[in-house]
């Protein structure tokens, strides 16, 4: 592989991304803005970003602790809404299996909902990829929201309750993550589980320590499921009556 199309191939990475990136702003200055207003440390504050960079779980555990909540489901909160990146890694595993233990540690390190979502579609499209260009074109986006994100964090510690409230920032979360969950429904069993997830988080809302979260998701999962099974036996049901 030539320098040249090594080049292409994180380039490629980092332009797709760079649509999604000024979403990440208003997210990652909230998430900031809301670890200082819990008396963190800006070393504390920015490094959670570095170490951690999980957006919602940050933003999501750090409430939890400005509430003072039990310690258990401050971790608890963190591990469920991270859960997905389980099913993520088991998506992305036969296409980077081959990979050094090193690389498919930054790829873990790295993973976000933008950057997972970019790269699989754009694999299961080029078939042709070879792993270490599937590797090039990940990072590429990967580290720019990397960037981004610790950037938009430090600037949120710092400039965040300067920021008029008339600006509504965080009305642009949702939004960011809309825009990924839109263009992936794309039958009954995802649309369904949107749905049931949408309005249970909706409905529940009010609840302590994000309790609806954890309802939201598991009401997701289980109608997609259900939707999915039906459908399948449905399939199978006309098959067999051919």
């Amino acid at each position: 592989m030539s320098e040249t199309n090594a080049k292409k191939d994180w380039m490629a990475g980092m332009r797709v991304m760079l649509p999604l990136l000024p979403g990440a702003v208003p997210f990652g200055m909230i998430t900031g803005a809301v670890t200082a207003d819990t008396q963190f440390t800006a070393l504390q504050g920015i490094g959670q970003s570095i170490i951690v960079f999980a957006g919602a779980a940050q933003l999501a555990s750090t409430q939890l602790i400005a509430d003072a909540a039990p310690l258990a489901v401050v971790i608890l909160t963190g591990l469920v809404i991270n859960l997905r990146f389980a099913m993520y890694g088991a998506s992305l595993g036969p296409h980077f299996g081959s990979l050094s233990t090193r690389k498919r540690a930054l790829i873990a390190y790295l993973m976000t909902d933008q950057a997972y979502a970019l790269s699989i579609t754009r694999y299961l499209s080029d078939t042709g990829m070879t792993p270490m260009a599937k590797f090039r074109y990940y990072m590429g986006g990967a580290a720019a929201m990397w960037v981004v994100w610790t950037a938009a964090t430090a600037a949120g510690y710092f400039l965040g309750n300067k920021v008029p409230a008339s600006w509504s920032l965080d009305f642009f979360v949702p939004l960011s993550f809309l825009a990924l969950i839109v263009p992936n429904i794309r039958d009954r069993a995802t649309a369904i589980a949107a749905l049931a997830g949408g309005g249970t988080a909706v409905a529940a809302y009010s609840l302590p320590f994000n309790i609806g979260l954890f309802a939201a998701a598991l009401c997701g999962i289980a109608a997609g499921y259900a939707v999915e099974v039906a459908t399948g036996r449905s399939a199978a049901r006309i098959e067999g009556n051919r």
